[in-house]
């Protein structure tokens, strides 16, 4: 049972090549020219939530920080087709993977780290002992930092992924059940569904915000 349970996030199919990891892409490959040249409302939506969110991530990070907002504002755009995508019927939902999301949050680690001991190596240093720590208390504080530091990109990916999973398995649980029970109960189950389907979009949102935040957060923290 918890094979056929799990094999819904299965990204191999009976073709020779699996293009199931191309879903990640083709959305935006399909979006016609037009959409961005002319001023319909869904872009004028769009280009509301890019600027809110511009400015809100550009307040986490400094006035001068365009070229980083626009990168996790990008983040953000990424992470919410795909997770959008996913829950359509026969769409594979690749943030569900570990390895779509720690590709995207490893490299990301890796580069602010890099950049903060090369550049804010002071600053670094800094981060490893909290103002007011004990002079006793140091070096466990530095430890403690340091698994922390560590532990982000791979809390990040496993955040992204399980809340991914969560209700997809919750509705493969329920669509599974769904034939084994007669109509009354069958309707209280496509009702159940329908807002798993609600809940699942609005965690599709929030996810993709929890992870552009905190890696705002992550970067705010290097370049300060």
């Amino acid at each position: 049972m918890m094979t056929n349970l799990f094999s819904t996030f299965d990204p191999a199919t009976s073709m020779n090549y699996s293009l199931n990891w191309t879903s990640t892409f083709i959305v935006f490959m399909l979006i016609p020219y037009p959409y961005w040249a002319l001023p319909n409302r869904t872009t004028m939506l769009f280009n509301n939530i890019l600027y809110k969110l511009h400015n809100e991530f550009k307040m986490l990070l400094g006035p001068n920080s365009s070229g980083m907002t626009m990168m996790t504002v990008s983040l953000f755009m990424f992470i919410l087709v795909n997770n959008f995508m996913g829950l359509m019927p026969y769409i594979f939902t690749s943030t569900s993977h570990l390895a779509m999301s720690l590709s995207l949050a490893l490299p990301l680690w890796l580069s602010m780290m890099m950049f903060g001991w090369f550049k804010n190596t002071n600053s670094m240093f800094a981060h490893l002992v909290p103002n007011g720590t004990p002079n006793l208390l140091m070096p466990f504080m530095v430890l403690i930092e340091t698994i922390s530091n560590i532990i982000r990109p791979g809390s990040l990916a496993v955040r992204l992924t399980a809340n991914m999973i969560a209700g997809h398995l919750l509705m493969s649980l329920l669509g599974n059940k769904s034939l084994e029970v007669n109509n009354m109960i069958l309707s209280i189950i496509m009702l159940i569904q329908i807002m798993l389907m609600m809940f699942e979009a609005a965690v599709a949102v929030i996810q993709a915000y929890v992870f552009s935040v905190l890696t705002t957060l992550y970067s705010s923290e290097v370049m300060h």
